[in-house]
């Protein structure tokens, strides 16, 4: 029995995954414009990104205890929707537990703007993220710019992570920078 196992993490990586799922069942054509259509809506977003008067620090939580920062393709999306990922060294690591965090102190010390939560499997508490030791000098915690964008949309690396998930991360920095002009 033959055996095809992905395991993309990042942006381009989901792209090609769709091509060459498309091509292994007899899809190819369907899929290559299926992916080309999600690679120019990412286009897009990029470009009306460019124009923002200002990059937030973005900080992805993917789940609370332990603290565990965001996934490649997610601190990509991030970086395409206008922010720039808080922890791009650890969203590189193939192993989630090279991007768990012992304490809440390195995103302190980091200072995100905008804090998105996807905690897979519940719901994002923003207070509860609101009320660790110290995390009232996050720029993010003062402001209330916690906000959760549902794990489906962002957590699982495929079209909706491409389209819904960057799109919500999008309308937050895009507003965010807009109210902070500088």
């Amino acid at each position: 029995m033959e055996v095809w196992i992905a395991n993309h993490r990042s942006v381009d990586g989901i792209l090609d995954y769709i091509r060459r799922l498309g091509a292994l069942v007899g899809a190819a054509d369907r899929a290559i414009a299926y992916a080309d259509t999600l690679g120019r809506g990412l286009d897009a977003i990029r470009a009306q990104a460019a124009t923002l008067p200002r990059r937030p620090k973005v900080y992805f939580e993917e789940w609370d205890s332990p603290i565990i920062t965001g996934i490649q393709w997610v601190a990509e999306l991030a970086r395409i929707a206008g922010g720039d990922d808080v922890f791009p060294e650890l969203s590189v690591e193939p192993l989630v537990r090279a991007r768990i965090l012992a304490d809440g102190d390195p995103v302190v010390a980091r200072a995100p703007d905008i804090i998105f939560g996807s905690w897979c499997g519940k719901k994002f508490r923003p207070e509860q993220v609101a009320a660790r030791p110290g995390w009232d000098r996050i720029p993010a915690v003062r402001t209330g710019e916690l906000h959760e964008i549902k794990s489906p949309l962002i957590l699982q690396p495929g079209p909706a992570a491409l389209s819904d998930g960057v799109a919500a991360m999008a309308a937050v920095i895009q507003d965010w920078a807009v109210r902070h002009r500088g």
